[in-house]
């Protein structure tokens, strides 16, 4: 069962997007200019659209904080769109929202009948009768990612107090590839900071760039894959007893809902598939002298990611998420009209080229959720000192493990 409980609600250009977040402990410090500092991050990026100059995100607190502190009671916030001035007339909860100001909000107010390819714009529609695809369209883009970042930053925040630390970068846009390599969360967050693909090789960098300049130019779009990278966990979080209680599957259904996301690996993943199990597997030793919490015990390789059976096995995760290009192109390609059933060129709606740097953010977010989560089944209670406790109770045991 789920300790840690995020929903998340609202349209791309609707007044705000909403956020809830239910399980964490009373007594936890939280930072709002930490939750913006990762709201930005989402933002930056090469081959960002137009939005991102409009869109300045900032967590609104709206209840289960009290004087910095939460309560334990369900957390609630909000992301205000700035855009929504601009999109009353086609976004309007009331049966009668205001006339369009301008011939753009006349155009934006016309049903959208021409899915995109990749989308979620026919099938979404097809399931709730619409005759609209921005019925659709509004609540499957990727602007709901920026709640998702926030309440990853409320998760981050909680896995500080335990050790835990994260970063994430991006190791493929198109034909620019990132050459395998082992990187630590310090690295990545050094390597990163100046990136605006958010790369840690400049030449590497400088390739991608290329790659999203040629899809511009094409009026097309590219993706690629992105890495996260988690440091500090302690062994045994998540389960082997059921299928549904696997750390390795949580984390792919969170990872796999993010939009474009098509594949998922942990580790070495796709590449052990050609390989012996004897070049696969990390082989195991004991060093007495191993800090506190690892009991240890410890792999010179990490060929599995820091999951072993459904657990962690105390050596850092990697996990990495394959992104497909965006569904909207400039130069779109062939569909049909829903209600005229002719064949026509996809609507065109505001988009990017790129949003792999973006989708490195968003990503770790969700591995973040899914983290805490496990910490809270492992050592949850009402009260961060009462959480902690229950961890120093465990990493203790894990001194003792053997004797």
């Amino acid at each position: 069962m789920k300790c840690l409980i995020f929903h998340s609600a609202g349209e791309s250009h609707g007044p705000q997007l909403s956020g809830f977040l239910q399980g964490l402990p009373s007594g936890l410090a939280i930072d709002l200019e930490r939750i913006d500092a990762d709201l930005a991050e989402r933002q930056k990026g090469f081959g960002r659209g137009g939005r991102m100059k409009i869109e300045h995100d900032k967590c609104i607190l709206t209840s289960g904080v009290r004087h910095g502190l939460t309560l334990g009671t369900p957390i609630a916030f909000s992301i205000e769109n700035r855009d929504w001035a601009n999109w009353q007339s086609v976004m309007g909860a009331s049966p009668e929202g205001p006339a369009p100001a301008n011939p753009r909000e006349v155009e934006l107010t016309a049903p959208r009948t021409v899915p995109r390819p990749g989308h979620a714009d026919l099938a979404g529609a097809q399931k709730y009768d619409f005759g609209d695809l921005r019925n659709v369209l509004e609540r499957a883009s990727a602007r709901e990612t920026a709640v998702r970042v926030a309440a990853g930053a409320f998760a981050r925040i909680f896995l500080t107090c335990f050790g835990v630390e994260s970063a994430c970068h991006v190791v493929r846009i198109g034909a620019a590839n990132l050459q395998p390599r082992v990187l630590t969360v310090a690295e990545i967050r050094t390597a990163t900071v100046d990136s605006d693909v958010r790369c840690v090789d400049p030449g590497v960098s400088d390739a991608m760039r290329d790659e999203i300049r040629a899809a511009a130019a094409a009026a097309d779009t590219v993706g690629g894959i992105v890495e996260v990278v988690v440091s500090g966990l302690i062994p045994g979080l998540g389960n082997h007893i059921q299928w549904d209680t696997k750390l390795d599957g949580r984390l792919a259904q969170a990872l796999m809902s993010v939009p474009s996301v098509k594949a998922v690996e942990i580790g070495d993943g796709f590449g052990q598939a050609s390989r012996r199990g004897s070049a696969v597997h990390d082989e195991i030793y004991y060093d007495s002298r191993r800090e506190q919490g690892q009991s240890g015990f410890y792999r010179k390789t990490n060929r599995a990611g820091g999951l072993e059976g459904g657990l962690t096995n105390g050596a850092d995760l990697v996990v990495r998420a394959a992104a497909k290009p965006i569904s909207t192109l400039n130069k779109p390609l062939g569909s049909v009209d829903i209600r005229t059933k002719e064949s026509k060129p996809a609507f065109v709606e505001r988009s990017d080229i790129c949003c792999i740097p973006a989708a490195a953010v968003v990503c770790e977010a969700m591995v973040l959720l899914v983290l805490a989560d496990a910490y809270l089944e492992a050592f949850g209670g009402g009260a961060m000192q009462d959480v902690l406790a229950r961890f120093r109770e465990y990493t203790a045991r894990l001194d003792r493990f053997g004797h």
